[in-house]
């Protein structure tokens, strides 16, 4: 499939766009959203947009960051991480455009000037899941990606099978322990989770690339597997294990009242080794660790079903932008959604750019054709 460029609206000022590129953040998954945030900045066309990198540290600071992609990647071997600063960035939103400042102190301010989008590659709680789009709503900038409330479903795995679920996609089998089954009545909440087949995954409910995730193949290993996973969120899902291929697709927006694009699917493989499952470690850390198949080796039906399911679930919770779709292929020849994933690992090597590189839109075009849908679709209700 070719994509082509499209002409999105030009800022009132006639400049090139400025795009604020945002990454980092408060969750678990800060060092994830930086390594993203090298590829974009080594592939954006400087020639088209002005970028301005902002990163978000820890703590939850704005501060100013060098348009450097090697100071994000894991070239050195360590995970990268934004530093909180004396200068602190802030986005006010004026009476017809937002605008980024920088207070050095009190009455120490200055300002970057006028923002047409902004690009967040934030991961996880506080970015992904619904809160930063809000703010941008409430500041009037377009941004890339799903809406407030796609963001929050889509990050929540519970609702997100509520959604599925509704949407007539099949969904396997799991429970979903809140904190306060866990506080109240944990044993209760154990033999819940013990009555599914094993092997089960014990997930944190609001998280992703993996974090906090076990795979339990013993009912006395779940207290541990729930302990985990509430290390990064007090709400907990255990899905029960769904013999099949794992098979992706990477979901576009279409322009206007377009239906969603799809890509090829494509089909991780785990070579044999260290690695259970696909997890943290496979995904960012050891290169040698998954291949992927794409287009997957299906049958043609199975690729046309997976593809029209992939945008249906897209749908299913009023997605935009950008989704990865993640589906089991059982032997039988079903289809069963695992999860939608509203900003996917984005680095040139994800799954999301390498399956649309497959399908024949490379990772500059992407990126250059969700910033154009963003700045298309306005704020607000829509």
């Amino acid at each position: 499939m070719t994509v082509t460029s499209f002409d999105a609206p030009v800022p009132a000022t006639g400049t090139k766009p400025r795009v604020a590129v945002l990454f980092g953040g408060r969750s678990s998954e800060h060092s994830v959203s930086c390594v993203t945030a090298a590829g974009v900045l080594a592939a954006i066309d400087q020639d088209k947009y002005d970028v301005v990198p902002v990163g978000i540290a820890r703590n939850g600071q704005w501060v100013l960051v060098a348009d450097d992609p090697a100071s994000w990647s894991l070239t050195s071997g360590e995970l990268p991480e934004v530093q909180a600063s004396a200068e602190h960035v802030m986005l006010a939103a004026r009476d017809s455009f937002a605008e980024l400042l920088v207070q050095s102190g009190p009455e120490a301010t200055r300002s970057l000037g006028r923002i047409d989008v902004v690009l967040p590659l934030l991961h996880g709680p506080f970015g992904e899941d619904g809160t930063l789009q809000g703010l941008l709503e409430m500041a009037d900038v377009r941004y890339v990606g799903a809406g407030v409330l796609a963001s929050a479903v889509g990050m929540d795995k519970h609702f997100m099978k509520v959604a599925f679920s509704a949407a007539g996609l099949e969904v396997g089998p799991y429970e979903v322990i809140t904190d306060r089954d866990w506080q109240r009545e944990p044993e209760a909440a154990l033999q819940r989770a013990a009555a599914l087949d094993f092997p089960v995954f014990v997930k944190p409910a609001r998280a992703g690339s993996s974090m906090g995730i076990t795979r339990v193949t013993d009912p006395a290993q779940l207290r541990a597997a729930v302990e985990t996973a509430r290390e990064h969120d007090p709400k907990v899902v255990v899905e029960a294990g769904i013999a099949g291929r794992e098979i992706e697709v990477a979901v576009l927006q279409g322009r206007g009242a377009e239906d969603p694009r799809t890509s090829l699917p494509g089909e991780i493989a785990v070579q044999p080794g260290e690695h259970a499952f696909y997890d943290f470690e496979a995904k960012y850390v050891d290169g040698a660790a998954a291949a992927l198949s794409c287009p997957a080796d299906l049958p043609e039906a199975a690729t046309a079903r997976v593809r029209e399911l992939a945008a249906q679930a897209f749908d299913a919770v009023a997605a935009e932008g950008l989704s990865r779709v993640d589906f089991f292929y059982t032997p039988q020849g079903g289809l069963v959604i695992n999860e939608i994933n509203t900003m996917p690992g984005f680095t040139p090597i994800s799954m999301y750019p390498q399956m649309w590189a497959k399908s024949g839109l490379p990772y500059t075009e992407l990126i250059d054709e969700l910033i154009g849908l963003a700045l298309s679709r306005p704020t607000g209700l829509r």
